[in-house]
């Protein structure tokens, strides 16, 4: 049973009501995107900053509220808000937040909260008087986030308490004397230029003078001097936690013996669009002094849970958050979890960036699309002219049976609607377009003429359009025009084809430009680089897809059987040459010569990746593997003079003739190997099988 001496200490003893943290959803998110893009694995503690309001109704908490600008130092707060200065640890996991050593952090704030005290740092900076501390874990997979907040107090001088119970501002003084302390407390806010948080008052009859508290020495008699501090506590007998460290500052500085003070908690409030501060409260304190010289005092302040036990508290905002935008953000934590451990000269802006176009929606076009959606590809076309049918679904990755029915769907508007499914960040189109072939030819009729220009023109726009042209057709004469067109216009392209257990995947060498010097010529790598010490083909060098080629390329689905018109191949086959093109483009765009990068081929037992240019590995030139051995080469081709595709003639011949000159290479067979010299290389190759022959003859005959 409480004696009468308890009871007297409890009516005398300073209660102060706590502060309650208040986070709003923008702060989570600014926290994702720091902690993906700057802290990664740091977990060292960062300066952040919150701010209270001095102005909530009755019945509202003492909140300290952190937003998207808590991390931002130079962002300032909302109007008759109050800056509170804090200290964030992001812990990596789940474990190491539970089991960090939370009272040597709070110790640590409460040593440097009492330096700024005893060194005077708080009066000149009053904010650092309301730091916070801040624990958190965030599950950026299911965006699940843990916290645990702390306000620092440090335990007030013993013996403050009350000499008399607190009293309403508006009973102890006239309304004229109370508009002169709002009056004369705006004009020091506004001389400042900031909602002062502590500050002193003092009075000339029913005049007030609000002084910051830097100004302590131009009060002329301070034992009239009240000590006036922003209450966001709505509560009728008990100030809010902040005047807590504002009385251990008096009680160092402005205290030299036991005596009892003044202290105004100033409510600024507005109720039915009037101002009023006569519901503020003044406290009748007795305070004894407090040695600077003494070590720091114990601390309080961890917030309780919502259990109203001390303990974390936890908030998912996995329901409340836009789910593309979470897609968007787990892709990234993926791709930059890679980066963050593995490979910090990864580029992953560079990879988000670039438009991939992609023609042909088939077995490889599909797992391409997939492989490009990993790694974070952001814009990704599709072109194909064919329509889904009942065989495509079990081999193509983005189809399913219903696209097969009624004669199927078209595949590239279909391909471009599943990626979307899949991930809705990803900027998708699919376009229904034949490209017009050499060996297939046009027709004279001004409307087949009509329709091969439109067709023409709108492969150029698309090419135009995309930084990286992936050529994944079935056939080999549709990838004569698009192989043109990317050379002339310098786009990185890529190549894969399958066999029936042999795959190739192929970067084409990229032309320089008329005025581009050419780069300085590769070094040979020495014996003891991870690759071979053969002299390296520079990337404006290498031949494309068409330069082994001694043919030009005709109608190769003409007077074929079934199984000659389809692609025959081992159903895992294509998996393998989607991914490997994909690893391919990602490794050129992170070389520094992107795609005039110099092809690299590997030696025997080598894998390591220390001594190469690209963060990724090897840069080959192609890669043609062998299922059955599951074995792959990487050979390497220079330019042929006489390419079909990307010779300099054929490309002079395109840019100056455009459209004319395509129309001749699709409605003439020979055309384009009578012009790049093919044509006189067959005779003369079999003029010279002719006389070696002939010569064989006659020296037999002469035996």
């Amino acid at each position: 049973m409480a004696t009468k001496k308890d009871e007297e200490t409890n009516q005398t003893q300073l209660q102060f009501a706590p502060f309650s943290s208040a986070l709003d959803v923008g702060f989570w998110h600014k926290l994702t995107q720091k902690k993906l893009n700057e802290y990664k694995l740091d977990d060292k503690p960062k300066e952040i900053h919150g701010y209270y309001y001095n102005g909530d109704p009755d019945g509202l908490p003492c909140r300290l509220c952190l937003d998207f600008n808590a991390f931002d130092s130079s962002a300032s707060t909302p109007p008759h808000c109050h800056l509170s200065r804090g200290t964030l640890v992001n812990f990596n996991t789940l474990d190491a937040f539970k089991t960090c050593d939370k009272k040597a952090l709070l110790d640590k704030t409460a040593e440097k909260l009492w330096d700024d005290i005893r060194q005077g740092a708080a009066i000149q900076d009053p904010s650092l008087l309301s730091p916070f501390l801040l624990l958190t874990f965030a599950d950026l997979k299911k965006y699940h986030y843990s916290y645990w907040f702390a306000f620092p107090a440090l335990i007030t001088p013993e013996g403050v308490r009350h000499t008399r119970p607190p009293e309403r501002l508006e009973k102890v003084m006239s309304g004229s004397k109370i508009s002169s302390l709002q009056t004369a407390y705006d004009a020091a806010c506004q001389a400042e230029g900031r909602d002062l948080a502590y500050f002193l008052i003092s009075s000339e009859g029913d005049e007030f003078k609000v002084f910051p508290l830097s100004a302590w020495d131009e009060t002329n008699d301070k034992s009239q001097v009240m000590f006036g501090f922003a209450d966001p506590c709505t509560l009728d007998h008990y100030p809010g936690w902040s005047l807590r460290n504002f009385l251990c500052l008096i009680s160092c500085h402005w205290v030299s013996e036991a005596k009892e003070i003044t202290v105004v908690s100033f409510r600024d409030r507005t109720r039915e669009g009037i101002r009023s501060s006569a519901h503020s409260l003044i406290f009748h304190l007795h305070i004894p002094p407090t040695s600077v010289e003494m070590t720091c005092p114990k601390c309080v302040g961890w917030e309780k849970n919502q259990r109203n036990k001390l303990g974390p508290r936890k908030v998912d905002l996995s329901s409340s958050m836009d789910p593309t935008r979470l897609a968007e953000t787990s892709v990234d934590l993926n791709l930059k979890l890679m980066r963050w451990r593995l490979l910090p000269s990864l580029d992953l802006d560079k990879v988000a960036e670039t438009r991939c176009l992609l023609l042909g929606s088939g077995t490889l076009g599909c797992n391409v699309a997939r492989c490009l959606l990993g790694w974070g590809i952001r814009t990704i076309t599709f072109v194909d002219n064919s329509t889904v049918s009942y065989s495509n679904p079990v081999r193509q990755s983005l189809f399913e049976f219903e696209d097969s029915l009624g004669g199927g769907k078209p595949k590239a508007q279909t391909a471009a609607d599943k990626i979307r499914k899949i991930f809705p960040g990803v900027k998708s189109e699919g376009i229904s377009l034949s490209i017009p072939m050499p060996g297939h030819a046009v027709g004279t009729s001004e409307e087949a003429i009509q329709q091969a220009r439109e067709s023409v023109k709108k492969l150029e726009e698309l090419i135009d359009n995309h930084d990286v042209l992936f050529l994944l057709m079935d056939t080999r004469e549709s990838r004569w025009l698009p192989t043109v067109i990317g050379s002339s216009k310098r786009k990185i392209v890529m190549n894969a084809a399958l066999g029936f257990d042999t795959y190739l995947v192929l970067r084409h060498g990229m032309k320089l430009s008329k005025d581009q010097p050419p780069p300085p010529e590769p070094q040979e790598a020495s014996a003891s680089s991870s690759y071979s010490n053969l002299p390296l083909i520079p990337g404006h060098k290498l031949g494309c897809y068409f330069c082994n080629d001694v043919v030009a390329p005709g109608d190769s689905t003409k007077d074929r059987t079934l199984d000659q018109q389809c692609t025959v191949s081992r159903p895992g086959l294509s998996m393998v040459a989607a991914a490997l093109v994909v690893e391919l483009m990602i490794s050129i765009l992170q070389h520094p010569d992107e795609g005039y990068a110099a092809a690299e081929t590997s030696a025997k037992d080598s894998h390591l990746t220390a001594d190469l240019v690209s963060p990724l590995g090897l840069v080959p030139h192609q890669i043609r593997g062998f299922l059955a051995r599951y074995h792959c080469v990487l050979p390497a081709s220079v330019r042929f003079d006489k390419c079909t595709a990307c010779c300099d003639v054929v490309i002079d011949s395109y840019e100056k003739e455009g459209f004319d000159f395509l129309m001749k290479v699709f409605n003439k067979p020979r055309f384009v190997e009578d012009l790049t010299g093919l044509t006189l290389l067959h005779q003369e190759s079999e003029l010279a099988e002719i006389l070696d022959f002939s010569d064989d003859d006659s020296s037999i005959t002469s035996q």
